[in-house]
């Protein structure tokens, strides 16, 4: 006699199966707007973000940059919420906080989240000088107690070995230092120029940063991979956010000491868009902005289509929708352009693409 399952029971599997597979298929949200990371020289899931942000979906990651490749598999959340590394209530006893072999993720914070940051592998190297500068971008303003930053001991190889607090090796610490004391980013950013010098080094390394926020007992911890070229040089200045990937020269204009910094003029601006991906009832695409012949301050890029728009996610922007316009604006940290220099930003929206008009103002 054939056992007949009840309707119901089907429908109640049927719609746990397709739970299941949105899961696995969900698009991560739009980067926090809060908090910070280091910049330059990249840390591990910043420079995952800087590279694969705005095509997280390409195949060729596995090939090209395997080790982000895994970080996205295991938690996309890890890049688009760049700025949350962090733990609370350390009280300063960073070492009894977090185990050996799991200094990338904070000891796993955020019930793991970030867990992938430890992978021992051959993740993409910043190429720096003896002497270099570290990046430190404070969105929030929380300002800092003290920064620490960390090289690895000539004996560490970053590619093999887990990272221990053995490791490591103070080279440059920052005090108290209020946001107001901060170089002033165009909007609500601030960034710390850190000088490192670590003479006489080659080859790979991991740079290690504890930055002590100010406004909370709130730690944030981040892993650079570098290759040092073995010779010093002039520091170099640190961009707010690079556009490309960090061994390459960034596009945006670089950031020094307010008292040095000359005013930047005002320029025009050209956009274009294109769509990365699409799948049933939505699609992904990618606006690269890029300054003329003078440098600019800001961008707002607007798209006009032929029909009214929907956006599901935006990074990279301040994004919004009105009517058959999509409306963006540049963000903290990529606004300021140089001359011929470009970023991007990237937004999901529903429906099929179309080709938009475009037009892109300097402010």
């Amino acid at each position: 006699m054939l056992n007949v399952v009840p309707k119901k029971f089907l429908i109640s599997a049927l719609v746990a199966l397709l739970a299941a597979v949105l899961a696995v298929f969900a698009l991560p949200s739009s980067p926090a707007a809060a908090h910070g990371n280091v910049l330059s020289p990249a840390s591990r899931n910043y420079g995952c973000f800087e590279r694969w942000g705005d095509k997280f979906q390409a195949p060729e990651m596995a090939t090209e940059d395997p080790m982000c490749y895994q970080a996205w598999q295991a938690d996309p959340q890890a890049m688009w919420n760049w700025n949350g590394l962090y733990r609370e209530g350390v009280a300063g006893n960073h070492q009894g906080a977090i185990p050996d072999g799991q200094l990338c993720s904070a000891g796993k914070t955020q019930n793991g989240r970030y867990a992938a940051m430890d992978t021992i592998g051959d993740w993409k190297a910043t190429t720096v000088a003896n002497s270099f500068t570290l990046g430190l971008f404070d969105g929030a303003r929380h300002g800092a107690d003290y920064i620490r930053v960390y090289v690895t001991k000539a004996s560490y190889n970053p590619v093999t070995t887990a990272l221990k607090w053995s490791d490591l090796e103070l080279v440059s610490t920052v005090g108290n230092t209020p946001a107001a004391q901060w170089t002033q980013q165009l909007s609500n950013g601030v960034q710390m120029d850190i000088p490192v010098s670590v003479p006489g080094r080659s080859g790979r390394a991991m740079v290690y940063t504890i930055w002590q926020a100010s406004h909370l007992d709130q730690s944030y911890y981040f892993c650079s991979d570098v290759n040092f070229g073995g010779v010093s040089s002039p520091t170099p200045s640190v961009s707010v956010t690079p556009s490309t990937s960090p061994s390459t020269s960034p596009s945006a204009s670089p950031s020094t000491s307010p008292s040095s910094t000359p005013p930047v003029p005002s320029g025009a601006c050209s956009a274009a868009v294109s769509v990365a991906s699409q799948w049933s009832g939505a699609y992904q695409a990618t606006v690269t902005v890029t300054a003329g012949s003078a440098a600019v301050k800001g961008w707002a890029v607007t798209l006009t289509y032929g029909a009214a728009q929907t956006v599901q996610q935006s990074w990279n922007a301040t994004v919004l929708t009105s009517g058959s316009q999509i409306q963006a604006s540049n963000a903290a940290y990529n606004g300021a352009l140089s001359a011929g220099g470009s970023t991007t930003f990237g937004f999901i929206a529903g429906g099929t693409p179309s080709t938009p008009a475009v037009t892109c103002a300097a402010v």
